[in-house]
């Protein structure tokens, strides 16, 4: 009779091998947001000159998603910012990371480059206020703890559909002697941002990047829990005077939410868009006139594109059980472009004709600019990283990216699929190709707003490849 019970047990324990062994790990996600709304007076980031916040628009938050897969867990953020300086991202970090245990290598924060929010670092003539800071830092560290709370069981599935007509390259080649000189009285190739519809234009300097990829979650009864999507715009604009607004960026957020039958605001469920590489990127289309339109009329009409195409590609999903999550990250240190000595004599001239203290004319500007530019160090560190999540990968990089840059790690990653967050886990300024380098134009002129080394992005690429082969799967 004991031989027969024996025998009984190892019979069940192949029929049910689960009972016998470890279960198998569980993915899980939580999603939460945090308010981040300012208030009135500070400086607003996005200008050359310094402007005042007088109004809220739209309230601005921090976006985090958490991903657990019983072993490892990253997170993800969004910050309705211009940019987010390195001191602040890395703080806040530390604050997640003390609350939840993820390891700051695995968490990546981003701006999403709402040209309508406070400062956070200094930028041309507006400057952050240290009490906003402290409060930025300590609200972007809650979303993420907050989002680790809210962890359950969930199913994960990534998606991608393009939007081609709402993104334009914004830098242009132009007639033969039409191109104005730069701020250093030199003649540029190509220009930002050129007269609508007018003769003299060529051709764009770039490509664009029409995609908008995304990842969805959704938790065991098919509720969605979140959506992170990313699309190389650099932003829409168009807002009141004085007003602070997440741009196109928040009324996404909504629209999808509202698509996806999650009301605005209520419930577990967090939609984020998040900028892609949008250095050169905008949303104006320079073969055509322009058109007057009430404030918030065209951002409202892109975000409403952007979430419809997004609907449509969700609705071709396949949410899986399980994905493997890593992450590994990187400072590259790289070279500064400062001023001579006799540049920066010249600047201090300049500033010394000024009619200040504020700078009013391009030249004014950047020669504050080059004095600024002198105090810097000749390297700085600049934080890369990628996140693995299944057979999809994660670049950040913590500048405006050039779209080129994209594409090519798009093309050269050994991941299915990959997207960059630009503006992220820190502000290194504009990220141009050497090429684009070659052309000149707003996007390379030395300030505090572009000073990494000529040959930095092919750096980077190299560099970020590095990290999605140490981090994808073996084969």
């Amino acid at each position: 009779m004991k031989s027969l019970h024996i025998l009984y047990l190892l019979c069940l324990s192949l029929i049910i091998p689960s009972a016998w062994s470890q279960d198998a790990p569980v993915f899980k996600a939580g999603a939460a947001t945090s308010n981040i709304t300012p208030w009135r007076g500070l400086s607003l980031a996005g200008s050359m000159r310094d402007r005042k916040m007088s109004l809220v628009h739209d309230e601005l938050h921090t976006r985090a998603i958490v991903l657990d897969d019983g072993t490892a867990r990253v997170a993800l953020a969004t910050i309705d910012s211009c940019m987010v300086p390195r001191d602040i991202i890395i703080a806040a970090k530390a604050i997640a990371e003390e609350a939840t245990g993820i390891p700051s290598s695995h968490m990546l924060i981003a701006a999403t480059h709402t040209h309508s929010a406070p400062c956070s670092t200094s930028v041309f003539q507006s400057g952050p206020d240290p009490d906003y800071s402290r409060f930025l830092t300590q609200r972007a560290a809650e979303a993420i703890i907050n989002a680790n709370h809210r962890r359950q069981p969930a199913r994960i599935g990534y998606g991608s559909g393009s939007l081609p007509d709402e993104v334009f390259n914004r830098r242009w080649f132009l007639k033969e002697g039409t191109m104005p000189d730069n701020p250093f009285g030199k003649k540029d190739t190509v220009k930002m941002n050129p007269p609508r519809a007018s003769e003299n234009l060529v051709k764009p300097a770039g490509p664009i990047d029409p995609e908008i990829a995304f990842l969805a979650l959704e938790d065991l009864k098919g509720k969605p829990l979140a959506l992170l999507a990313n699309y190389s715009l650099h932003y829409v604009g168009g807002t009141g005077s004085g007003e602070t607004s997440g741009d196109y960026f928040t009324i996404f957020t909504n629209r999808i939410a509202q698509m996806l039958g999650q009301p605005d605001g209520d419930g577990p469920f967090v939609g984020i868009m998040s900028n892609g590489t949008s250095g050169d990127i905008n949303n104006v289309d320079f073969t055509k006139p322009g058109k007057r339109q009430p404030p918030y009329e065209q951002m409202t009409i892109v975000a409403n594109k952007a979430a419809g195409e997004v609907f449509r590609a969700y609705q071709d999903i396949e949410f899986i059980d399980w994905v493997q999550l890593d992450a590994a990250e990187i400072d590259l240190k790289l070279g500064v472009r400062k001023p001579t000595a006799e540049e920066v004599t010249e600047a201090k001239a300049v500033m010394a004709k000024a009619h200040g203290p504020a700078m009013k004319k391009l030249q004014e500007i950047y020669a504050r600019e080059t004095v600024q530019l002198d105090d810097y160090p000749d390297t700085v560190p600049v934080r890369l990283q990628a996140l693995r999540l299944g057979d999809w990968a994660i670049s950040a990089i913590p500048c405006e990216v050039f779209v080129e840059i994209g594409l090519e790690l798009k093309a050269k990653t050994p991941f299915k699929r990959t997207f960059t967050m630009e503006l992220a886990n820190g502000y290194n300024g504009y990220l141009p190709t050497a090429k684009q380098h070659s052309y000149g134009g707003y996007e390379t002129w030395r300030a505090k707003s572009s000073y990494l080394e000529v040959t930095a992005s092919s750096k980077i690429i190299s560099e970020l490849l590095k990290l999605h082969n140490q981090i994808a799967p073996k084969k």
